[in-house]
C-alpha cells in the first residue's frame, strides 16, 4: 500500500510541476513549495485544484502509514 501511495503522490508531484511551468517556464520545484510568492500560481484556480490533489493524496498517505505501523 505504501508503495502505490509513493507513486501516486510522485505522479502528482511530476504533474504539479509541469502545469506550473506552463504558468511561470523558470519555475522551480522548489518554488511550488510556496505558491503564494507567485501571483500567477497563487490566483490560478486549476493550479490550486492540481495542488489540492497532491495535499490530498499526501494526507491519505500519511494516514495509512500511521494505521500500518
Amino acid at each position: 500500500m505504501e508503495a502505490l501511495f509513493e507513486e501516486l503522490v510522485k505522479h502528482q508531484e511530476e504533474k504539479v510541476f509541469k502545469f506550473a511551468q506552463r504558468i511561470i517556464p523558470h519555475i522551480t520545484r522548489e518554488d511550488i513549495l510556496q505558491p503564494n510568492d507567485f501571483p500567477a500560481l497563487e490566483n490560478h484556480p486549476l493550479f490550486r485544484y492540481e495542488e489540492g490533489i497532491l495535499e490530498g493524496l499526501r494526507t491519505a498517505q500519511m494516514a495509512v502509514m500511521a494505521c500500518t505501523k
